[in-house]
């Protein structure tokens, strides 16, 4: 293929046409699907390293801070994620099966369900602030200037949650592009306003690290207005009529069965981290605040890298619609390939010039030290990581997402969280530690995934 075909398809890829996923060129079919998926997760995780590197001016115990409030967030977004997981598979079937007004009531019911969800955790996360950051370790200075931001997030996050939610319907539908023009939209006013709200400008007071929760909240919201424009306006696959406003229990049931798998798998992987992040924290604020850089550098790759995954999902749920499960397989296989490319590449990057990339954030010198060091031992397995990334996320696609959720157990809480307190107690390794096992505990996850990918009894399941 000449550079002037793929600068003619990657141009076609972002237009949003309307294009029968079940039928023609696989390769074609993940090309038109992960760009617009693959810059939509470029924009959030330059949104992250953005984000942690005005708040990295502030200071350690900010950095800190983010890292705290992150981990105790990614439980609460592990409901959206798993909503959306839900959204996407049951959309995805129906658009395969030819059946949009299915596919939009399915859509509209999972929302109502994520709006109640979103306001009930708000309250209580604005209300138990100060409590969280104690339970995760925080030191009391830490938490008396902290609290401040994670009472903005947590009040704000049905912004978050919705904006989850409503892109894996987007993507289900293959309206990957809508789903792309969302987050680079939100995260780009939230990019904007970062420096103007924490550090002031003019007639702006400096609000300090409130500013950076105060940005996230209202470019996240804006991202919203924009979906539900999109959805009420019938710009898309998935379009509104008044009937999807009122509850369809069958189908309500549908999707929280679904979802609870997905919720329980997320639960799970973001609970490890919690654990993990609680395991660097008894080393201290510099610790803390070099593995908050160093993930958010790991995620900063892993993001984009979900484009194809994410693609590889919407392929799988459509093509079992279409009653073509050895399509499905093989697309999922494909995107899997293209995204070990992709990450062993950035992964090379990372370990060659780690300890330049983490002092841009921060030059504390021991700050650097750890950062540098769980980047150079992550990126080892990070080839793993796309096959462990695409598998589980095929599996979500096809609505088996009880499957992922039993990995998730076996492999990370019972293999990888006692290695990680093993390594950083036991052997004295801190922060090392946790990086070694969090290497190795991906590595293994990837291996389990694929090998019950690979068994097929996902082909069979019906939603």
């Amino acid at each position: 293929m000449t550079f002037q075909k793929i600068i003619q398809h990657f141009k076609a890829a972002l237009t949003g046409q309307d294009l029968d996923f079940t039928v023609g060129s696989i390769r074609k079919a993940i090309f038109y699907l992960s760009i617009p998926m693959i810059l939509e997760m470029l924009m959030e995780s330059l949104f992250a390293v953005v984000d942690i590197f005005f708040v990295g001016k502030l200071g350690v115990q900010a950095v800190a801070t983010v890292g705290l409030t992150e981990s105790v967030l990614t439980i609460v977004y592990s409901v959206a994620i798993g909503l959306s997981m839900a959204a996407t598979a049951v959309v995805a079937r129906r658009i395969g099966e030819k059946k949009r007004v299915e596919a939009s009531e399915a859509a509209f019911q999972a929302i109502g369900i994520c709006t109640i969800l979103a306001l009930v955790v708000g309250a209580l996360g604005f209300w138990f602030a100060r409590d969280l950051l104690m339970l995760m370790g925080g030191e009391p200075e830490l938490v008396d200037s902290g609290f401040r931001y994670t009472q903005v997030i947590f009040g704000g996050n049905i912004s978050v949650m919705l904006l989850f939610l409503i892109n894996g319907v987007f993507r289900g539908a293959g309206n990957a592009v809508i789903a792309m023009r969302t987050l680079w939209l939100a995260n780009g006013i939230n990019i904007v306003l970062d420096p103007l709200l924490i550090f002031g400008l003019g007639f702006i007071p400096a609000m300090g690290l409130e500013g950076a929760a105060w940005a996230t909240t209202i470019g996240r919201s804006v991202g919203v207005i924009y979906q539900l424009s999109v959805l009420f306006g019938g710009k898309s696959i998935i379009k509104y009529q008044a009937s999807h406003l009122q509850w369809k229990w069958p189908m309500v049931r549908n999707i929280l069965k679904i979802a609870m798998g997905g919720m329980g798998q997320f639960l799970i992987e973001s609970a490890s981290w919690i654990v993990l992040m609680r395991i660097v924290s008894s080393s201290g604020s510099i610790a803390l605040a070099g593995f908050t850089i160093a993930i958010r550098l790991i995620i900063f790759a892993l993001l984009p890298a979900m484009g194809f995954s994410n693609a590889s999902a919407t392929l799988v749920g459509q093509n079992l619609g279409a009653g073509f499960a050895d399509r499905a397989e093989q697309s999922a296989w494909k995107s899997a390939h293209f995204t070990a490319i992709f990450l062993g590449s950035i992964g090379l990057l990372f370990f060659i010039f780690g300890p330049y990339i983490i002092a841009l954030f921060n030059d504390n010198a021991e700050v650097v030290a750890v950062g540098s060091t769980g980047l150079g031992i992550i990126c080892l397995g990070y080839v793993f990581f796309a096959y462990g990334m695409v598998m589980s996320q095929s599996l979500n696609g096809a609505g088996d997402t009880r499957t992922p959720t039993l990995i998730n157990i076996g492999v990370l809480w019972m293999f990888q969280l006692p290695l990680a307190y093993f390594l950083s107690q036991y052997w004295g390794l801190g922060a090392k530690g946790v990086f070694i096992a969090i290497a190795v505990g991906h590595s293994v996850h990837a291996l389990v995934s694929a090998y019950i990918f690979n068994k097929g009894k996902w082909k069979t399941l019906k939603i």
